[in-house]
């Protein structure tokens, strides 16, 4: 009788045999599943990088904001100190995310690097098209202040204090209550007011907040729909070549990232050498600093040419001494704001 069990020493050189093709692949049998998953976990984070940053930006904030409200925030519960406390809690935080917002986009770099060199080109003051890259920019940069300022509203706790240190809502909110309502109502957020009807103003307060936080976001969510849908309805690209473009957008900068990393490291590496051997390095073909500042330039979309970005249009000109600035017909497409964006790499090489 022929026995068809397997030998366990064959199976053990077949996998260690295909080990050694393939020097990174595990011979364990649940080793490929972890790594597959992980992939394509990391595939749908490419294919809609865009809504899924905005969303974590989003969580992050809003737990942010009730990690603050919760363990730093202590209403001083005074006349004079509430409404300045509550406000920078409010406000503040806004502000330094806003402006985090603009440090982090590669668009603003972008804009402002060499702008301010002597002899820089003239392209950082073209006016109207600067000034819709930095509303574009603002745009991007909202929506962490927005998210923190809106939390902040449903939660309650810095407007409650704010307003209760202000003279002007005291004034209408005191309104046939209690003589004393007006000095009372700073120690609201505490509970600490001895008139009962001057402490059940805390929930007013409180539905104050919540309704005109549910307001903030109601209105930048119109806001933002109205915007999309104008931006599309008015986008000289049509939906299947704008998918297409940025498919391109995203290969070239890939390959630019990888050309980039070869030609430095051949560089460094002769010059190395020729350290070490006291040797002259052997010539090579280095882009110029003016070809760096015309690619590095914003795109411009024109409907006479079909170039998918300033590298495109600037390997595409008639002449090698050819400058690629603006030119007639120019403009800054809202739609086409990815194209100045960096590159996002795939996990083909994971």
């Amino acid at each position: 009788m022929i026995d068809l069990t397997p030998d366990p020493e064959d199976d053990s050189r077949s996998r260690a045999a295909k080990w050694q093709k393939h020097p990174g692949l595990s011979t364990a049998p649940w080793a490929g599943r972890p790594m597959e998953k992980f992939r394509a976990v990391l595939d749908l984070h490419l294919k809609h990088h865009s809504p899924l940053g905005y969303c974590l930006v989003t969580l992050l904030t809003a737990g942010c904001e009730r990690i603050f409200s919760t363990a730093v925030f202590q209403c001083p519960c005074s006349a004079t100190w509430n409404l300045p406390y509550g406000l920078v809690f409010l406000l503040v935080p806004a502000l330094a995310l806003f402006l985090l917002g603009y440090v982090l986009s590669s668009r603003t770099w972008r804009l402002l690097t060499g702008c301010c060199a002597p002899g820089a080109r003239t392209a950082c003051g073209a006016g109207l098209r600067v000034t819709l890259v930095c509303a574009q920019l603002s745009a991007a940069a909202a929506v962490a202040p927005l998210t923190w300022v809106s939390v902040a509203l449903l939660g309650g706790a810095f407007y409650e204090c704010a307003a209760s240190g202000s003279p002007v809502l005291a004034r209408l909110l005191c309104l046939g209550r209690d003589p004393d309502c007006a000095v009372q109502l700073p120690l609201v957020p505490c509970q600490q007011a001895k008139a009962p009807d001057v402490q059940d103003l805390r929930k007013e307060l409180i539905a104050q907040s919540q309704v005109t936080g549910w307001i903030l976001i109601a209105v930048v969510i119109v806001v933002f729909l109205i915007c999309t849908s104008v931006s599309r309805c008015l986008s000289p690209v049509s939906f299947l070549r704008l998918k297409f473009w940025k498919i391109y957008v995203e290969q070239e900068q890939e390959i630019l990232k990888a050309q980039a990393t070869e030609h430095a490291t051949e560089l460094a590496r002769e010059n190395i050498k020729c350290f070490f051997e006291c040797s002259h390095p052997k010539e090579y073909n280095i882009p110029s600093i003016k070809d760096w500042q015309q690619i590095s330039s914003l795109y411009t979309f024109n409907p006479k040419e079909q170039y998918y970005s300033t590298l495109h249009k600037y390997v595409n000109r008639k002449e090698k001494t050819q400058s690629i600035g603006s030119s007639e017909g120019d403009a800054v497409v809202p739609v086409l704001s990815f194209v100045d964006s960096p590159g996002i790499k795939s996990t083909t090489d994971l």
